[in-house]
């Protein structure tokens, strides 16, 4: 029942593995659905008003009012379900060397002249010039050293629209992003997600990443060159149990 237990395990994880090749085998990767989506929702609820607004025409048409439609309105991102534009521009480059060297010696010598008599009777029947005297010498030596060094170069440059999620009680704006681009048979996935503050949007209604808090920036894909790429469901497995 055990090993029946196990082969089943590893069967569904494979099958679970590969249904997401099977969804591009023949055809392009489709895309994520966005009927329901995180974003969807925020736009179809979007909350109650935190203020009444002016309904008449001649209040939405008035060049002085204080409405977001009007021709001096503020038109950024301000509460759930509105929009607003992230632009990540990543241009990073570090570069770490280390060294280290250590050499250590010792030498350790034990005498037992007068050890119950033992050498006054051993050391006349032992050949010339050996004695017990100094019956235990040890002597050691260690030396280690180290050398790593790491570099690395990252660029990246790419505008997403994201969606107002939540108003935090604080006034703090979680935003999430998706974008989905699909050439010949490989898709491309962009995915934003972060806290903002309102005073960092710009007049654009643009954020750069570098202002969103606990920012979470995934930008990969799937399709049939990601698959070449990556190894198989068993050498993944193989890989995480093998101890060697």
């Amino acid at each position: 029942m055990v090993k029946l237990g196990k082969i089943s395990l590893v069967a569904i994880t494979c099958a679970a593995a590969a249904c997401g090749r099977i969804d591009h085998i023949g055809k392009p990767p489709s895309f994520t659905p966005t009927m329901n989506s995180n974003e969807q929702v925020a736009m179809l609820d979007p909350g109650l008003p935190l203020q009444a607004t002016d309904s008449t025409p001649f209040g939405r048409a008035s060049l002085w009012s204080g409405g977001r439609q009007s021709l001096l309105g503020d038109r950024r991102a301000a509460k759930r379900g509105d929009i607003m534009t992230v632009v990540i521009e990543i241009d990073e480059e570090a570069e770490i060397s280390n060294s280290t060297a250590r050499s250590r010696n010792g030498s350790e010598t034990l005498a037992i002249p007068d050890l119950f008599g033992l050498p006054q009777r051993v050391n006349p029947n032992l050949p010339e010039g050996a004695s017990l005297d100094r019956a235990v010498g040890i002597n050691s030596s260690g030396q280690s050293g180290g050398d790593g060094s790491v570099s690395r170069s990252e660029e990246l440059t790419l505008r997403v629209a994201a969606t107002v999620m939540q108003v935090l009680p604080n006034g703090v704006l979680e935003i999430q992003g998706s974008q989905e681009v699909r050439v010949n048979f490989e898709l491309r996935e962009l995915l934003v997600t972060g806290f903002v503050r309102p005073e960092d949007i710009s007049r654009q209604n643009e954020i750069t990443y570098d202002k969103i808090a606990a920012a979470r920036i995934s930008y990969g894909g799937r399709g049939q060159i990601t698959d070449v790429q990556q190894p198989r469901i068993g050498q993944q497995v193989l890989d995480a149990i093998l101890p060697f």
